[in-house]
């Protein structure tokens, strides 16, 4: 009431006939949901994952490889339902990239090899789950918290890492050291140094354990160079910050030109041929229904 008049829209759109809204429905997240939401939680899902896929690809024929491939495939595509448009699309340019670089280092120059001798066709979702599972690793509580300390631990880490592959370990690993410098460099001055951070723990875990199953094995010297290499080298997670960085720096204009896509697109409709633009609402709707999911919230 205003003035002792009723308004045109007495209250939330309550009584407009068509325009009429049903009350929101307040729904739980379901399980999936869930996990990929929840940072912890989805690193403790690619953990198992990974976990068991490569345990299972240590006995596998190609076949086998195939329905390894489909599983890795389906979690992704799971995933990508509940990312954010940015996430989807960095998420993406990680996928391509990484696996042009696969290419280039397994295939062409025989850095590394696979167990089979291929490429297996898990290894390109593989990418994007390492780089999900490094940004919802920077998201947890304490990195999230004190992300200083979370880049400064990965620091310390990759250093004697690089350390022991010099001075200790039976396999000299020189590549990995220069990798692992380069890996602090984006560490102390990169774009987004816990993200980073957070993949070096990722790729550790899963070169380590990769390596030790015999998924794919790196070569003792790096082809036409003569520098010797570790299996695995400690500045592994060197080569994926530059994955992370096509990600920072290509996501955003592709987000911005698929938005501006679906805008030229939305608002016309063709009829009988013809472009006719789009009726607005009647006045005080939008603000009916803002108030509405307002009240929802």
């Amino acid at each position: 009431m205003k003035g002792g008049q009723p308004t045109r829209y007495a209250c939330a759109v309550s009584t407009a006939g068509p325009l009429a809204l049903p009350p929101p429905v307040v729904s739980q997240p379901g399980l999936l949901e869930r996990i990929v939401c929840s940072p912890g939680r989805f690193c403790l899902a690619t953990l198992a994952i990974t976990t068991l896929g490569l345990a299972l690809d240590r006995y596998a024929d190609l076949g086998v490889q195939l329905l390894l491939a489909a599983c890795a495939w389906g979690f992704l595509a799971i995933a990508f339902v509940y990312l954010t448009p940015m996430e989807r699309a960095q998420t993406s340019v990680v996928v391509v990239v990484a696996t042009m670089a696969e290419v280039i280092g397994s295939v062409i120059w025989g850095i590394y090899s696979y167990r089979l001798g291929n490429l297996p066709l898990f290894v390109p979702p593989g990418h994007g789950l390492v780089y999900l599972t490094g940004l919802r690793l920077s998201q947890t509580r304490w990195p999230a918290a004190r992300p200083r300390a979370f880049v400064g631990l990965a620091i310390a880490v990759v250093s004697g890492w690089a350390l022991l592959g010099l001075l200790v370990l039976d396999r000299r690993d020189v590549a990995g050291a220069v990798g692992a410098a380069v890996l602090v460099v984006f560490l102390l001055r990169g774009r987004a140094p816990a993200v980073y951070a957070g993949v070096f723990f990722a790729v550790a875990y899963l070169e380590i354990y990769g390596t030790a199953v015999g998924t794919w094995t790196w070569a003792t010297e790096v082809p036409g160079l003569g520098v010797a290499d570790g299996n695995p080298p400690s500045g592994a997670a060197g080569g994926y910050v530059l994955f992370d960085i096509a990600a920072l720096y290509l996501a955003p204009p592709l987000v911005a030109g698929w938005a501006a896509l679906r805008s030229r697109l939305a608002p016309s409709a063709a009829v009988d041929g013809r472009v006719v633009a789009e009726e607005p609402d009647p006045p005080g709707v939008a603000q009916a229904l803002g108030q509405q999911a307002a009240n929802a919230r």
